[in-house]
């Protein structure tokens, strides 16, 4: 029956090829958050094989002809997949949507349509070294991996819903993240989900059922890794310094009007010094208290009655640390003042200890490339700040007092798994300060928390995490979320800081591993290739 439903997808011809793709794609999307059903890859991933199995030209001559109907084939998949995870971007648009809403359609169409080029690239490389037997998966596999990395990395990156996403979709499979990262199990991903296409193609049944078995050893190895890794490591938690992650859930339209200043400003006041308890009765019962990303809609270092405020709130020995917009004066010879995407350390006197400048901006979002000659057109990115957001100029750890030196990662900084843990100082924590109230009640802000419980395990070390409307929450070094506040929840978390543990092997030697898988799985591929012609030639003889 397996070869029969390979042989129908194989002969698929036109439009009915593309269209299996582009639908084998978007049902793969319900992989990712918050549906996290990552089975369905069983099916999706062999009729990508299959797909590429027949995507061939009569009498092609050359390599560029050869990889084109791979390419398009990977093109239609990565358009589905994207699509159908990214749509909620659109969101984003229709907050102001007198002025932006005109470019809904365009972003929710282009990105996906960009981003499905890196999945087309992959099945096009692919289909160079292509075979009509199992060894055909290995170099799929390396293939995806090698377009995750760059996916990440070309023009400022946006990994979003990786492969490797999908497979870190419960808490045991997500472990083998400390290994090799999220973009190391990219490739572990299309091993192991496309392994049923090994059963069908080609007269070497042999060569399948032994990269069969390994594969169904590999994931099973992986699995009890995680197991034992969660069995056996408690990291316990830092009862000296008790948090406080205050999620307003003030919606965007509302945010940034002059008007609601105060009563902002209010809200976070009453919810930070909120009794919750018979044990937490305000701000008396905690050390440090969290606020998201541009908590407040004004300059705080240049609003002194906001830091009075502030001040009168916290008792000695407590501190806030919260997301704020900073600005510098003007340079000389420049009219317009610069301004960062930042979070601020508060003492309990109003003094701003420490700040972190967002080094790692949002396209479209914070600031637009060709700024200048863009505004001069008319146009504006989603924040409608002129100029633009400037980026930071270094990642480094914030010092927080009474707290161990912490990671600092504004909205989507967290995304990139390279980037983490690249500050002096050690980082034991890490501080995600975010407003996905751009997007409401769709699957991304559940993304954005997955992701985040990724590099939790990829590091080892805990993620705090204040979100404006959600999801905020305490996500311990294993990747197992402690204590959350609900999307759209006005509320606090109470938690003590989960401790780190030792480094893992991604955080020591980041993709190096993944770059030897890559290179392995490719030669592997290629001395099977060999010794099979070598096999046909003496055969012949």
């Amino acid at each position: 029956m397996l070869t029969a439903v390979a042989d129908r997808i194989v002969l698929l011809w036109g439009w009915r090829r593309f269209a299996t793709a582009f639908f084998a794609g978007a049902v793969s999307a319900l992989a990712q958050a918050p549906f996290h059903a990552f089975p369905l890859l069983w099916l999706t991933f062999p009729l990508l094989v299959w797909l590429i199995d027949g995507a061939t030209v009569a009498n092609a001559s050359g390599r560029l002809r050869r990889v084109r109907p791979g390419f398009a084939i990977g093109w239609w998949f990565g358009f589905g997949y994207f699509l159908a995870g990214l749509w909620w971007i659109g969101g984003a648009f229709l907050v102001e949507a007198e002025d932006f809403g005109w470019m809904l359609p365009f972003a929710i169409v282009l990105l996906p349509a960009g981003l499905a080029l890196f999945y087309g690239l992959a099945t096009g490389f692919a289909r160079l070294f292509w075979s009509d037997d199992a060894s055909r998966i290995l170099v799929l596999a390396a293939a995806f991996g090698a377009a995750e990395w760059l996916r990440g990395h070309i023009l400022t990156g946006f990994p979003w819903n990786g492969l490797g996403y999908a497979f870190a979709a419960n808490t045991l499979q997500m472990q083998a993240a400390s290994l090799i990262g999220v973009e190391g199990l990219a490739v572990i991903a299309v091993l192991v989900f496309a392994a049923p296409a090994m059963l069908v193609g080609g007269n070497r049944q042999r060569l399948a059922r032994i990269l069969l078995a390994a594969v169904v050893l590999l994931y099973a190895g992986l699995l009890l890794y995680g197991g034992i890794r969660l069995a056996t490591i408690e990291p316990g938690v830092n009862d000296t310094v008790r948090l406080r992650i205050v999620q307003p859930s003030i919606p965007q339209k509302e945010k940034w009007r002059p008007e609601n200043r105060e009563r902002i400003l209010q809200t976070y006041l009453e919810l930070s010094d909120r009794a919750t308890s018979p044990d937490r009765l305000g701000v008396v019962s905690v050390t440090h208290i969290i606020w998201p990303e541009a908590a407040l809609p004004f300059l705080l270092r240049e609003t002194p009655q906001a830091l009075a405020a502030i001040a009168a709130l916290l008792p000695p020995g407590t501190t806030l640390v919260t997301g704020a917009t900073r600005a510098d004066p003007a340079l000389p010879g420049e009219k317009r003042r610069r301004y960062y995407n930042s979070i601020y350390v508060v003492g309990h006197d109003g003094t701003i200890l420490d700040a972190y400048d967002k080094v790692h901006l949002v396209p479209f979002g914070e600031y637009l490339p060709f700024q200048q000659t863009l505004e001069s057109i008319g146009l504006q990115q989603l924040t409608r700040r002129r100029g633009g957001f400037e980026a930071g100029t270094e990642r480094s750890a914030l010092k927080i007092p009474g707290a161990p030196p912490a990671d600092p990662l504004i909205c989507y900084e967290i995304i990139f798994p390279s980037e983490v843990a690249l500050g002096d100082g050690d980082p034991q924590w890490m501080l995600n300060v975010t407003n996905d109230a751009w997007y409401g009640n769709t699957p991304g802000p559940y993304q954005h928390l997955h992701q985040a419980r990724v590099r939790a395990v990829e590091q080892g070390v805990p993620v705090v995490r204040a979100a404006n409307t959600g999801i905020s929450a305490i996500i311990d070094p294993l990747g197992r979320v402690k204590a959350r506040l609900a999307l759209e929840i006005s509320g606090v978390i109470d938690s003590e800081l989960p401790r780190a543990i030792p480094a893992t092997p991604y955080k020591n030697y980041g993709n190096l591993p993944l770059m030897v898988i890559i290179l392995g799985l490719f030669l592997a591929a290629i001395t099977i290739r060999v010794n099979n012609k070598k096999a046909f030639v003496n055969h012949h003889n």
